[in-house]
């Protein structure tokens, strides 16, 4: 991995190498799981396109979640938010453990998307501890790969173990799905004891009329996907549900520029270097969380049986999911140094068109695991620098008590971007068939047509996003003068 200077790591003490630990986790969250979605929807007693709906839940969640989150750990401390998140996903995890049924796992499994704030209050605390250091933004973009790195790190060694023991202990989901509750339990003390509280805070107040408006934007717009989702896009009125719910944000957007210290400062992100770089975290929210899902049942589906599909097992699952993560973990420690040898906004660039040709890719070629393999390869090259590019951007674009909403932003953008990839996919993959039965048996494999719709949106959503980046200032998210900022601020 990318090591930090000496000068960087005796301001960030020892407080890396827990953040590391957190992202680990992190990591196993979000790759543990992957490989059994089609045994927790047959335990459920589900078709593999409604596993999209535990997707859509926890990203709205966590959409509506993340702002509040990241200006309270503007105000009261980022240590402190990010080690209530940590309890509350620990209490959601072991939730999905033991939960009795489709709607308290939907529950549980939403609540648990508390752990998206992680990352933006890492790269804050990083941030605010090297205030005084002249290539903050150098040090912080380092940093940032390093603990990319231990995320994907800790998605491969998920994916990994969650296939190996939903097979080994089958018919026991309750015990394979306490491993990351466990790790997670673990989190709560290593942050507790080994990270220390940022010194830079706003001392604003919560804008509490702010996020009333802006739940009830989210939530009108998730009810109005989940009436298209039951429905059907034939159903006059659920658009028009979902009209209201882009139709919300607008007194919302009024009310935060009146605000002096607002929930969302969107003079902040009116900025050249900063509306792209939010953009563009929801553009590739699109693939990066919403493509999961699918991408996992298309690998299950029988191509003997359907026509289309790898016919993977669970644990064989893991194969793609470890090499697109490792492909991930290249692209995150790839990233400071093509930035040190171009430009960031260059290499941001370069990073969202490889993920869109990956996804092209995917339309002619997607018959087969080497197919597959080397598709997935290229898409993680490019996610694995934007995910580690894009909070450390933002941080750099952002005056110094607004990092926590910079980056909090980031993941917001990326997750409502998800989130509605995650409801419109599921209706794409909705298959036709469902209700049939074919030999007897009810066809719960999404068709082929869904999946090609996937792909197509994952890719121009991308190459939209690089053209986007285009925007950006050519030698944006330099470290800029120091004293000359901090007197602004």
């Amino acid at each position: 991995m990318t090591a930090l200077p000496a000068a960087g790591l005796r301001m960030l003490g020892p407080v890396v190498g827990f953040l590391v630990l957190v992202e680990l986790t992190s990591g196993i969250l979000q790759g543990y799981y992957t490989p059994m979605l089609t045994d927790i929807a047959r335990h459920l007693g589900i078709d593999d396109g409604d596993v999209n709906w535990f997707e859509s839940a926890q990203l709205m969640l966590s959409a509506l979640a993340v702002p509040l989150l990241a200006k309270l750990g503007d105000i009261y401390g980022h240590k402190r938010i990010l080690l209530v998140s940590t309890v509350l996903t620990a209490a959601a995890s072991w939730g999905v453990a033991f939960a009795p049924g489709f709607w308290t796992f939907l529950a549980a499994w939403s609540l648990q998307g508390f752990y998206v704030v992680w990352l933006p209050m890492e790269i804050a605390l990083i941030f605010s501890r090297l205030r005084h250091a002249p290539n903050r933004a150098v040090l912080t973009r380092k940093a940032a790969g390093l603990l990319v790195g231990a995320l994907e790190l800790g998605v491969i060694g998920g994916a990994l173990l969650g296939g190996v023991l939903v097979e080994r202990f089958a018919g026991m989901l309750w015990l394979t799905l306490s491993f990351p509750a466990m790790a997670v339990t673990l989190c709560i003390f290593a942050v507790h004891f080994g990270v220390p509280e940022s010194d830079s805070l706003d001392g604003g107040t919560v804008d509490r009329t702010g996020f009333v408006l802006l739940a009830v934007g989210l939530l009108t717009l998730t009810s109005g996907l989940t009436f298209l989702r039951i429905n059907g896009p034939g159903t006059w009125w659920a658009w028009a549900v979902l009209a209201a719910g882009v139709a919300a944000f607008i007194p919302f957007v009024r009310y935060e520029l009146g605000r002096r210290d607002p929930l969302v400062d969107f003079a902040m992100l009116r900025r050249p270097s900063m509306w792209p770089v939010q953009l563009t975290a929801g553009l590739f929210g699109i693939s990066v969380l919403g493509a999961q899902a699918p991408m996992s049942t298309f690998a299950r589906t029988d191509p003997a049986q359907h026509g289309y599909g790898l016919g993977l097992e669970a644990s064989q699952v893991s194969i793609i999911i470890g090499s697109y993560v490792l492909a991930l973990l290249v692209g995150a420690l790839l990233f400071p140094v093509a930035a040190r040898r171009t430009t960031p906004r260059n290499t941001l660039v370069g990073a969202a068109l490889l993920v869109g040709v990956g996804y092209a890719m995917f339309l002619p070629f997607h018959d087969s695991l080497p197919q597959a393999l080397a598709n997935m390869v290229v898409a993680g090259l490019g996610s694995g620098a934007l995910v580690a590019a894009l909070p450390s951007a933002a941080a750099a674009a952002a005056p110094l008590n607004r990092t926590g909403m910079a980056t909090g932003l980031t993941n917001t953008t990326k997750t409502i971007g998800g989130s509605f990839a995650s409801a419109v996919f599921g209706i794409a993959l909705a298959s036709t068939a469902a209700n049939a039965l074919s030999g007897g048996t009810a066809v719960t494999a999404a068709p082929l047509e869904g999946y090609l719709t996937v792909w197509t949106v994952c890719s121009v959503t991308a190459f939209v996003a690089a053209a986007v980046l285009l925007l950006v200032p050519r030698l944006a998210f330099a470290d800029p003068p120091l004293g000359a900022e901090e007197n602004a601020v």
